[in-house]
């Protein structure tokens, strides 16, 4: 009988398309890929280091894989491996851990399942780190997640991605193509674009030999791709020609998600962003007087060191002043070996959190009043597989999400409708179910 393995995914996008792409490694290997619910041979746990209490989260994920299968061989991959190998060594359970440039090598590492009494690492430093991996996912049938980007060669004061990562390095543009191509023979609709980070695309070895502009002009002639969404970008690298390209395009969907962090200009310093609120400001009412209707998603941290009760105020008006659409909020985290972890004015736990609670507020009625600017309009919609409570849910071009009674034959369908209503929890209820004609 075949080996069965399982994977759990901790983390962004670009962790979902490389579980997928190690997942690949292992079924060409001869194994059975299962539910991480079901008894497995070896779980494969891909970690994240952004969010907080990495420790916690990768030590409940390895105990309920023992309590499916108490004999499984446990591998531990992603940021967080890379950044902390000994302590996840110390987790009670775990028998391999690997870094950034061992996770892609997985199956050479794993070729015995016996469990030994001490756990192994293979963990290079990060320098050495220098090639760029391809992956994308395949499994759910309506978008892919494709990366084309990696590792970041910005110094923020809060994050460890550099050092988890790697320096920035990018696919070329050819062969992300090609990917693209076989994305669309898989029957997929949407494209989800990713990388750590995706506007400074173009960088091979060190030297830049292409922009992301240049990428972006070249997969909008993909044939068999409806849509291709832009993951996230940085608001320095996007630029008036990509935001007019996005414009124009019929392929590009009229939605960005652009990392603000701070609404306040000291704050933005002290984080060694690369940019000052006014120019935020500037992409965002570009965005707007060209696509109207586009989706504006915004990052925003909450309790950076040094963050006075007047500087997140500062925030709290820039964001609702903004003609935006929602925020991802992060409260603050300490980070080791971060310059920010040692700077003063650390704001208690208990302000950031009321801080958080107030930027989620501010979200919702963001997303309400948004919404609110569809109500009447028609839209093409892609349906997913993912039901619940007899519905079931999709997106439009701007990502508006729509709910509507569960129906198989729509999984993965474009289909026409009419914004008529904003239901109770927040999602938009559509009538019109017209389909679209693909040629």
């Amino acid at each position: 009988m075949n080996k069965k393995v399982a994977f759990y995914t901790l983390g962004c996008k670009l962790n979902f398309s490389e579980t997928s792409a190690i997942g690949r490694q292992f079924k060409d290997a001869g194994f059975e890929n299962v539910s991480f619910t079901d008894e497995a041979d070896i779980y494969i746990i891909n970690t994240c280091s952004v969010t907080d209490h990495a420790d916690k989260k990768c030590r409940k994920v390895v105990q309920e894989a023992l309590k499916h299968s108490p004999k499984a061989y446990i591998a531990v991959v992603g940021c967080y491996a890379q950044l902390k190998p000994e302590e996840i060594s110390g987790i009670p359970g775990v028998d391999v851990v690997l870094g950034a440039a061992e996770k892609f090598r997985i199956i050479e590492y794993i070729s015995d399942l016996t469990k030994q009494p001490k756990t192994k690492i293979y963990n290079q430093p990060i320098e050495a780190t220098k090639e760029f991996i391809p992956s994308f996912s395949l499994g759910d049938r309506t978008r892919t997640f494709l990366k084309v980007q990696d590792g970041c060669d910005y110094i923020c004061t809060f994050c460890t991605i550099p050092l988890a990562r790697g320096s920035s390095r990018s696919d070329t543009i050819s062969n992300v193509i090609h990917r693209a191509e076989e994305v669309a023979a898989s029957g997929v609709k949407e494209i989800v674009l990713t990388g750590v980070n995706l506007g400074d695309f173009g960088i091979r070895d060190g030297v830049r030999e292409n922009r992301f502009f240049d990428l972006i002009k070249a997969l909008d002639s993909v044939q068999g791709i409806d849509r291709i969404r832009i993951s996230s970008i940085e608001p320095n690298l996007l630029s008036d020609e990509i935001i007019t390209f996005v414009a124009g395009s019929a392929k590009f969907v009229p939605h960005f998600h652009i990392p603000l962090q701070s609404g306040s200009n000291k704050i933005l310093g002290l984080m060694r962003r690369r940019y000052r609120r006014e120019l935020y400001a500037e992409r965002v009412a570009l965005i707007k007087q060209l696509i109207p209707d586009c989706c504006i998603g915004v990052d925003v941290i909450v309790g950076f060191p040094g963050e006075s009760r007047e500087d997140f105020i500062d925030t709290y008006n820039f964001l609702n002043e903004l003609d935006i659409s929602y925020l991802h909020v992060f409260n603050y985290s300490e980070r080791d070996n971060t310059p920010a972890a040692d700077m003063k004015g650390k704001v208690p736990g208990s302000q950031r959190s009321d801080r958080s609670k107030m930027l989620h507020i501010l979200s919702e009625k963001k997303r309400r009043e948004f919404y609110q600017t569809q109500l009447g309009k028609s839209a093409s919609v892609l349906f997913e597989a993912d039901h619940k409570e007899g519905f079931m849910h999709g997106f439009s071009r701007n990502y508006v999400k729509v709910k509507t009674p569960y129906d198989p034959l729509l999984v993965n369908e474009l289909r026409e409708v009419k914004f008529e209503n904003i239901a109770f929890d927040g999602d938009m209820e559509i009538s019109e179910l017209a389909e679209i004609m693909v040629h």
